[in-house]
């Protein structure tokens, strides 16, 4: 044992005496201070400064629309102590801390009574958490426990050794919880009483201080009394410290005081103001670094942050009190939410932000906001393929498109067809019936023209940023709604068309500085564009002349409705405004009997109207460097003299020599499935057609099927065509009707049908097959070559 004594010594006073464990033993000590440090270290008012302050917005002409908003949606407000009520001051001090003037951060007194009391009793009859405990417990929840509460005086005792009692006091009553999301005097000042905290009287100010003891179980909304049992204790102790006669205590009792709803600290756009203080950062010298956010006109009350928004307060408030009324009016068709966006085209300001009927009401998902809300958008998203189309060359305004039965073939699932809104089918329509009809194939024929990448790429462009899956993913369902864009995306890209291709971001301050966008290369499609979707008489095949979509002024619109009709839309402009609606349900329901021109439309119809109730805009401009002519409807040629059906369509000049060089129509052989259930009609009638057999079709004659296997020779329409001549190889045959069966032989075989003028023809072939089919039942009459049919 001395062994180890005399050597565990000897140890030691090498170390002493070493260079090199002196410096190790230094390093250690400067990391343990570094580690510790700031645990010692005092704490000051700047390191506490309060960084989500409240944003106060008003509308363009300085209306209120809202205060003390912060990014966490709480309501809070920072002011200095010498702005707020003495009375709020006395009575926070007499309900908390009567002796804070007095004592550091433990008071000793208060410890030493609550101990003998809870030792009496045997169980804890008042509290000894000075207004610095508290502080230090709102500024780092600890557990309520042994340990928790050592942690919290230890950082009291800090926040003693840096601050004044002024400037505790002064962080303490601007983070009292005062129910709800309501946080701080001068909040929940502005909030149940619209007045700041400078104004309170003593019966505001003893009630107020009743509520941080326990928010929600004295609750002014819900829980009066017990409030009222609170406020009498506060008033009791402000009595007994000498700050009120008891007079005066029993006096304020007895006063009468109103509490306004928590939603009063919101007048008007509740949605937007949210929504608008997310996107800034939580502190107004935050908002001075950022450089994606705005710039304002900011002024202060206290320490709050002045926003002047470009929301037009009565505009708000008419379209808010629209979407109530349109869903009401939707209720027995399982309609219950709505939204809109107005936008002032030449400003991009926006006027209206609504982004449900009711915020306020909870338990109908009133919070949830429809304009950011992302959803399919239906058809809404087809102008811009059309453009897209015209920009690059791929259609011309006068192209005719088919809307026929298509089918696409997509890997690893079935058939991909799609069908029109009506189930119906129109044949050959020109560019302005397909946009303006909302007719899917054409528009799905479109997209697969240009390309899915291509026109995902060009909706990246105009804003539409949540379209972030891959091109396959989407498909060439992607122009009738198969992502999810909200109703900010769409009004900002129908604002685009309105600005000729020009695309701005939407403003919602002023002023803001003026962000430079690139003019439009081809402003001339998107003119065409504007002229399509703005004409009554195209879209009249879906909606008639009359329908909510007709304004008594030049506006250009296009509805939508999502699969399952769970959401529908409606999104247009005029020279003035652009207007975008949202009506459909927040849970997912689908809606019963309801479309965008019955759900989301006569909103959007009421909201134009007011717009320009007082003034009518201007005409759109025609399309830059285009000429007007006649065509034929159905053609989209030149008018002959067989032709039914004239219109006007616009001309590239290139075009022009098309026009006058024009040769016969003949609609190509992805029209026959769509003819051969039409009845006989003028398009019948005027373009004579065979429709079977197919031209280059091949036909299998079977052993022993001579006279038995029989081919049809038809032609367009099914009521009888008189006049009607067949000739086969040369040889007439015998008869007139538009039907008829023949016995197969084989050869090459040439048919033709005249009548008078008008003819049609077409060549097959049949072989003699040398075995019979190898299936039971089942009769092979054909093997037709057509590779332009889908398959």
């Amino acid at each position: 044992m001395n062994r180890v004594k005399i050597w565990w010594r000897k140890t030691i006073q090498r170390l002493r005496r070493s260079k090199v464990t002196k410096s190790i033993l230094v390093v250690i000590l400067v990391c343990l201070c570094v580690r510790f440090l700031p645990y010692f270290a005092p704490i000051r008012a700047g390191d506490i400064a309060q960084n989500q302050l409240a944003w106060e917005f008003s509308d363009r002409n300085g209306l209120p629309l809202g205060t003390i908003l912060t990014r966490d949606q709480e309501h809070t407000a920072v002011v200095p102590l010498k702005q707020v009520s003495p009375q709020f001051t006395q009575a926070i001090l007499a309900a908390e801390d009567g002796s804070f003037y007095h004592h550091g951060a433990l008071d000793l007194k208060a410890i030493a009574r609550a101990t003998k009391e809870a030792i009496q009793t045997k169980k804890i009859v008042s509290g000894a958490s000075t207004i610095t405990m508290q502080l230090a417990r709102m500024l780092k929840p600890s557990p309520r426990n042994f340990s928790g509460k050592l942690r919290e005086v230890w950082l009291a005792w800090r926040l003693t050794a840096g601050m004044n009692k002024d400037e505790i006091l002064a962080a303490y009553i601007n983070r009292l919880p005062m129910g709800g999301n309501i946080y701080g005097v001068e909040a929940a000042a502005r909030t149940y009483f619209s007045i700041p905290a400078s104004d309170l009287n003593i019966a505001q100010a003893s009630l107020l201080a009743a509520i941080p003891n326990n928010p929600t179980y004295f609750d002014p909304l819900q829980h009066w009394n017990r409030l009222q049992q609170r406020q009498k204790y506060v008033l009791n102790r402000m009595a007994q410290d000498g700050y009120i006669t008891q007079e005066l205590a029993e006096k304020t009792l007895s006063e009468k005081v109103v509490f306004q709803s928590r939603k009063r600290g919101i007048i008007a756009a509740p949605h937007f103001l949210f929504w608008l203080a997310s996107q800034l950062n939580t502190s107004p010298s935050s908002v001075e670094k950022g450089a994606s956010v705005p710039t304002f006109v900011r002024g202060v009350r206290g320490d709050q942050t002045l926003i002047r928004t470009t929301i037009d307060k009565p505009l708000q408030q008419f379209v808010e009190a629209q979407a109530q009324q349109v869903i009401s009016t939707l209720k027995a068709n399982n309609v219950h939410d709505a939204a809109a966006l107005v936008i002032d085209n030449h400003t991009g300001e926006v006027l209206a932000y609504v982004g449900s009927p009711d915020y306020f009401n909870e338990t109908k998902l009133g919070r949830n906001d429809g304009v950011q809300a992302l959803r399919q958008p239906g058809s809404t998203l087809k102008p811009f393929v059309y453009e897209l189309a015209l920009e690059k060359g791929a259609i011309r305004p006068n192209t005719i498109l088919a809307d026929v039965p298509t089918s696409y073939a997509i890997p690893g699932a079935k058939l991909y067809s799609p069908t029109d809104y009506s189930q119906k089918f129109l044949g050959p329509v020109r560019v302005r019936i397909a946009l303006a009809n909302s007719l899917n194939i054409p528009a799905v024929r479109v997209l697969e023209k240009i390309g899915v990448p291509t026109f995902l790429e060009r909706l990246h462009q105009i804003g539409f940023t949540h379209l972030q899956q891959t091109p396959e993913y989407y498909g060439l369902g992607l122009t009738l709604g198969s992502g999810e864009v909200s109703l900010w995306e769409l009004a900002q890209a129908y604002h685009t068309i309105a600005q000729q291709g020009n695309i701005t971001p939407l403003i919602t301050t002023i002023p803001q500085s003026p962000v430079p966008s690139p003019q439009s290369p081809n402003p001339t499609t998107w003119q065409l564009i504007t002229d399509m979707l703005s004409d009554h008489y195209a879209r009249a095949t879906s909606f008639g002349v009359n329908s909510v979509l007709n304004l008594p002024f030049p506006a250009a619109v296009k509805t939508g409705t999502s699969s399952n009709f769970r959401d529908t839309w409606t999104v247009g402009f005029t020279t003035d405004y652009t207007v975008a609606t949202w009506v459909g349900n927040f849970n997912g329901e689908p809606m019963r009997q309801v479309s965008g021109v019955t759900g989301a439309a006569p909103l959007w119809n009421r909201i134009m109207l007011h717009l320009h109730e007082r003034q009518e805009p201007d005409a759109f401009p025609s399309p830059a460097g285009l000429t007007k002519l006649p065509i034929c409807a159905v053609t989209g040629l030149k008018p002959t003299p067989d032709c039914n059906s004239v219109v006007q369509e616009y001309f590239y000049p290139q075009d022009k020599i098309a026009y006058t060089t024009q040769q016969d129509f003949n609609l190509p052989s992805e029209y026959n499935e769509w003819l051969a259930q039409q009845p006989t009609s003028s398009l019948v009638a005027n373009n004579l057609r065979i429709l079977s057999p197919h031209d280059g079709a091949l036909f299998l004659l079977y052993p022993g099927g001579e006279g038995r296997q029989k081919l049809e020779f038809r032609l367009a329409g099914t009521q009888s065509t008189s006049g009607v001549e067949w000739w086969l190889n040369g040889e007439k045959l015998d008869s007139q009707a538009n039907s008829l069966f023949w016995y197969l032989r084989p050869g090459k075989w040439t048919l033709e049908a005249r009548s008078g003028e008008k003819h049609d023809k077409v060549s097959f072939q049949v072989d003699a097959a040398k075995i019979h089919p190898s299936r039971r039942g089942f009769s092979v009459v054909s093997s037709q070559k057509n590779s332009d049919r889908p398959q």
